[in-house]
């Protein structure tokens, strides 16, 4: 999606920057590539998989800790 702005007769650079700006800001173009830059990939399956294992895990292991009457560190 390409913005394009083209100098009107008689018209100065900074108003053309100007124009170009605010041509910018309503189109929504600068929002949807910052959201793009800082956008956070998702962890995979395999790694989900193995952190749900290990919540697991240490369940077990707080509840058996527990049972015998230990701290749990």
């Amino acid at each position: 999606m390409a913005l394009e702005v083209k100098r009107k007769e008689r018209e100065t650079t900074q108003g053309l920057i100007r124009r170009f700006s605010r041509r910018l800001k309503k189109s929504g173009i600068l929002i949807r590539a910052r959201k793009r830059r800082y956008r956070k990939k998702g962890k995979s399956k395999q790694s989900r998989l193995k952190a749900a294992l290990r919540r697991e895990d240490k369940k077990k292991e707080y509840e058996r800790m527990k049972k015998l009457g230990q701290k749990f560190r």
